[in-house]
């Protein structure tokens, strides 16, 4: 499936006739038309008798080296000059290998028509189609208001009729020795054949289009099948998974901007958003969408759609917050040979430094709690972290997430119930923007000051507590999920009497395991109760809750865990580590993030 267009070509349609005005690239048809008419004056050639039983192959191929052939100026004219019911729709049509799209326009008074139209691949994508058609729509809406702005497509339609006009009015022999077609006085002499040009040539080397008509209106445009093909040729990514990566984008999530912040505003128009602007000059690998949004002054509705503006053009990708804890290791289809290119890039940003050499330290998952030495200087923690950004930048590290699973017998978890789990999880999914929530950006947050790269704060002692309160005061209305809970600060005196309350408080707490477990099966029960840690009711609580609301399905890794409920790593690595015998941890990616590799299966 190939992005890049065959040809781009102009027709016009008016009172006087059809006419195809211009075309890009044509000097390899010319030629072949060219060897054809002389192939065929040879006096000396063969004539071979056919076959009158078999009909002669039809040509199957239109398409020489990637340029459109075999098609003459008559037949494009008329195929593309298409009647006014057919105006201001889709137009596409299928030649062989060759599919034809565009958007035919009607200028002034429905008599002049005008159709732009690509040449591609049969083969190419429905989305790959949708996005010229999109192109060549824009295209002509530009050209209709210059028209009736200023009559500037009547200008240089008459300036490329004469062109036409001098060519095919030149006698015969010096047809034959001037190389020269229409085409090239048109491209000297109309500002909207070299605008057409650039089109082409930006299609070509970046997919990314920006023209202005008649230096008047500015046209932009974003191929994201070609444009995302910067770190490897082969890999196209659909704009369908661009929006499933944005429908997945998560407060928690952060931006990585694939281009130097300065050199993004310096390449930015003067009437470019200001919010654009402001989120520009507030970004940092190291802060989170809820965070950037609050710094930049914007909401995260607008973060959001400012994300996607950045991720469609190939100006940034999604990553999780650079912290202590995040992990990394090689991307699947990163280039190792020593021969890459990236490697030359990588010595130029870091005098001294072997790409590969580096790359090999994340042969398997590590962390950059792992890779930091508090008594390594901390220019050499700043360059590491800078590191670390220029290896996501190039796609060269994927980083993965701990998911966890429920798994308390050997035949795993019975049949979930999942109204509601499902309802739970969607409404904390829409309510993004709680006040409050201390999980928006990662504990372990990296910080970069003048002197270099500072580690994360150290766990203080709310890091090692749980969110549900520890001391319960002795009262009457003291109750957990419902039930009554008698805690150790009731004192009695005597032995009869401590023995009785030692008695009440566990036929309370059975009623409290009974009630939390109460979803389960006997089976999970039974796995859960043999654990000492189910001994304990906050915890009992904190694992039933998460089980209930379906986290513990592999669908959900932990930073989303610590975001949704509002709970502490710390608080969830002891979870995991008290429950180890009925939970099962895995490592991948996050399926957000891996839509930008190419080995991600969807």
């Amino acid at each position: 499936m190939e992005p890049n267009p065959l040809s781009i070509i102009l027709v016009k349609s008016d009172s006087k006739g059809d006419r195809l005005l211009f075309r890009y690239p044509y000097a390899a048809d010319a030629r072949n038309e060219a060897g054809h008419q002389s192939r065929r004056r040879n006096p000396y050639a063969l004539t071979i008798t056919e076959d009158l039983l078999q009909t002669p192959p039809p040509q199957t191929s239109n398409i020489c080296k990637g340029h459109l052939t075999g098609f003459s100026d008559e037949v494009l004219s008329t195929l593309f000059a298409v009647k006014p019911e057919l105006c201001e729709r889709k137009f596409e049509l299928k030649v062989n290998d060759v599919r034809f799209v565009g958007h035919p326009t009607l200028l002034s008074d429905s008599i002049i028509l005008t159709n732009i139209v690509f040449a591609l691949h049969a083969t190419a994508s429905h989305s790959i189609v949708k996005c010229y058609y999109d192109l060549s729509k824009r295209l002509g809406v530009a050209l209709r208001h210059e028209e009736r702005r200023c009559g500037y497509l009547s200008q240089e339609t008459k300036t490329m009729v004469m062109a036409h006009d001098e060519v095919s009015a030149r006698p015969e022999g010096e047809k034959a020795d001037d190389a020269d077609t229409p085409f090239d006085l048109i491209l000297q002499r109309s500002t909207l054949a070299r605008n057409l040009k650039s089109v082409y040539d930006d299609l070509i080397s970046t997919g990314l289009v920006h023209v202005r008509v008649n230096r008047w209106i500015e046209v932009s445009f974003c191929l994201p099948q070609k444009v995302h093909q910067f770190y490897k040729k082969d890999f196209i990514i659909e704009p369908e998974s661009i929006h499933r990566c944005l429908q997945s984008l998560r407060p928690y999530h952060g931006l990585l901007l694939l281009v130097e912040s300065n050199e993004l505003l310096d390449h930015m128009h003067p009437d470019a958003s200001p919010a654009l602007v402001r989120l520009i000059r507030m970004y940092s690998p190291l802060k989170s969408l809820q965070t950037l949004a609050a710094d930049a002054d914007l909401t995260l509705s607008q973060m959001f759609q400012l994300a996607g503006h950045l991720l469609y053009w190939a100006k940034a990708t999604v990553i999780y917050p650079l912290c202590e804890s995040n992990v990394y290791v090689i991307a699947p289809d990163a280039p190792t040979h020593v021969n890459s290119p990236l490697t030359e890039r990588f010595s130029e940003h870091f005098p001294g430094m072997n790409l590969l050499q580096v790359m090999s330290d994340f042969s398997l998952p590590t962390s950059i709690s792992q890779k930091m030495n508090p008594l390594n200087h901390p220019q050499h923690q700043k360059q590491l972290v800078q590191m670390i950004v220029w290896m996501l930048q190039h796609r060269l590290l994927l980083q993965l997430h701990t998911y966890v699973y429920f798994m308390p017998t050997a035949s795993g978890p019975s049949l979930p119930q999942d109204g509601l789990g499902r309802q739970h999880s969607h409404s904390l999914h829409h309510s993004s923007t709680r006040d409050g929530s201390y999980q928006s950006t990662p504990d372990e947050q990296l910080s970069i000051s003048v002197g270099g790269l500072m580690g994360g704060r150290a766990p203080s002692e709310s890091d090692l507590s749980s969110n549900i309160s520890d001391d319960v005061l002795v009262t009457p209305g003291n109750k957990l999920n419902g039930l009554p809970i008698q805690t150790s600060g009731s004192l009695v005196s005597t032995d009869n009497e401590v023995s009785f309350v030692n008695v009440l408080e566990e036929e309370k707490s059975s009623l409290v395991r009974e009630e939390l477990l109460a979803d389960f099966s006997d089976e999970e029960r039974t796995a859960i109760l043999k654990i000492p840690a189910a001994a304990n009711p906050e915890d009992l609580l904190l694992l039933a809750q998460l089980c209930r609301m379906g986290y513990l399905r592999g669908c959900h890794h932990l930073e989303e865990i610590m975001y949704l409920e509002n709970i502490r790593r710390s608080q969830l690595l002891q979870l995991l580590d008290k429950f180890r015998d009925v939970l099962v941890t895995c490592e991948t990616e996050d399926p957000a993030i891996a839509l930008f590799y190419s080995h991600s299966y969807t």
